[in-house]
C-alpha cells in the first residue's frame, strides 16, 4: 500500500512494503490474539468483556515492555484486511462490548480499510484505539470517523525519560498533539447500559476471574487517557495529570495505574528495577481528586502482582 511507503507514525520514512521498520513490522498485517479481554478498565471490559485485537510490533523500546513476545514481532500470524473484518464480526458475536484495537499504531492504513469494511456490512459495536500514543498527528486524523473511542498512553512529559526508558524522542509534544486530534475528534464521553451477552466469557477468555463484574456502564464515545505510574516518576505523575486536566477537564476520563512490574534486563536501569509503591500511587491519586479530577478510574489491591497479559497464542486469529 503507498500509506506505507514513507511510513509515519514514528516519522521513520521507511517504505515498509520492502523494508523492515523500527517497528520491526513491513507491511503485511500480523496478528497475535484476538479474544475476550476482561482486564480492562470497568466502562470497557464491563462483564462482556472488551474484544481486544492484539497487533505485532510496536514503534516505541520500553525498556520494561510487558509484551515482548509481540512488541518484538516474535509472535503473530500475517493475515489480510478481509480478515481482520471478519474478525470484528467474530468478536461482536462473543459479547463484546467493543472491538479493542491495541497496538495498531503500525497499521492504521490497513486498519482503516477494515473497519471501513465492517461498517459497510453493519457492524453495531463501538471501535476502540489503544496506542502508546507516540503518533503523527496524521495517522491519527486518518481514523477520523471511523474510531467511537480512544484510549491513549501519556507515558512521559519529560524528554529525557522518553529517551531513555522508551528510546522515544520528542514522545511529550507527540502525545500531547495526538491526544489533542483525539479530543478533537470525541469530544465528550457517552455511555449506556451493557448489553446481554450471548454467551458468558469462558476461563479460555481469562485465566483468572475477571476483575470488574456486575452491570456496567459501557463507554460509546470518548477518550480515557492512562497514566503507569513508574517507580521514583511521582512528580512526572503529577504533570500529566494536571497537563490533562488544565486542557480537557472533565472531558476526558483519567486512568491511574500501579501495575508497573520489573522485567529482566534492567541493570542499567536500578532506578526502576522494583515495583511503585503503595505510597507513591496514593499520593497521585490524592494528588488527581485534590486538583478536581472527578472522572477516573484507580487501581486497588496488588495490582502489580497480577497478569493483566493473555497468552499471544493466536487465539482467534
Amino acid at each position: 500500500m503507498k500509506e506505507y511507503s514513507s511510513c509515519r507514525p514514528r516519522n521513520c520514512g521507511i517504505d515498509r512494503n520492502s523494508t523492515t521498520g523500527y517497528c520491526r513490522e513491513k507491511s503485511s498485517l500480523h496478528v497475535a490474539r484476538a479474544s475476550l479481554h476482561m482486564w480492562e478498565e470497568p466502562c470497557i471490559s464491563g462483564s462482556n468483556g472488551s474484544g481486544t485485537v492484539f497487533f505485532s510490533g510496536c514503534n516505541m523500546g520500553c525498556v520494561f515492555c510487558q509484551n515482548r513476545a509481540i512488541s518484538r514481532g516474535e509472535a503473530g500470524k500475517t493475515i489480510t484486511w478481509e480478515r481482520l473484518s471478519e474478525i470484528f464480526f467474530e468478536l461482536q458475536d462473543l459479547g463484546a462490548n467493543n472491538i479493542n484495537l491495541v497496538t495498531g499504531d503500525m497499521f492504521i492504513p490497513t486498519i482503516v480499510r477494515a473497519i471501513d469494511s465492517a461498517r459497510q456490512q453493519g457492524i453495531k459495536i463501538p471501535f476502540l484505539f489503544n496506542t502508546s500514543s507516540y503518533l503523527n498527528v496524521d495517522s491519527v486524523k486518518m481514523l477520523d470517523g471511523l474510531i467511537d473511542i480512544y484510549l491513549p498512553d501519556f507515558k512521559y512529559i519529560r524528554e529525557e525519560d522518553s529517551v531513555r526508558y522508551s528510546n522515544a524522542p520528542g514522545y511529550p509534544n507527540a502525545a500531547k498533539d495526538a491526544i489533542q486530534e483525539m479530543v478533537h475528534q470525541q469530544p465528550d464521553c457517552f455511555f449506556s447500559d451493557e448489553r446481554k451477552a450471548k454467551r458468558k466469557a469462558s476461563e479460555n477468555d481469562r485465566l483468572s476471574t475477571p476483575v470488574y463484574q456486575g452491570n456496567q456502564k459501557i463507554i460509546q464515545k470518548g477518550v480515557i487517557v492512562r497514566h503507569l505510574l513508574m517507580p521514583g516518576m511521582l512528580i512526572q505523575a503529577k504533570l500529566i495529570v494536571k497537563y490533562l486536566h488544565e486542557h480537557y477537564g472533565d472531558n476526558i476520563y483519567l486512568s491511574l495505574m500501579s501495575q508497573y512490574t520489573t522485567v529482566d534486563g534492567l541493570s542499567s536501569f536500578p532506578e526502576i528495577d522494583r515495583k511503585v509503591t503503595n505510597a507513591e500511587y496514593k499520593s497521585l491519586v490524592e494528588y488527581a481528586t485534590g486538583i478536581g479530577v472527578e472522572n477516573g478510574f484507580v487501581q486497588e489491591g496488588e495490582a502489580a502482582g497480577e497478569s493483566f497479559i493473555p497468552e499471544f497464542d493466536l487465539r482467534g486469529v
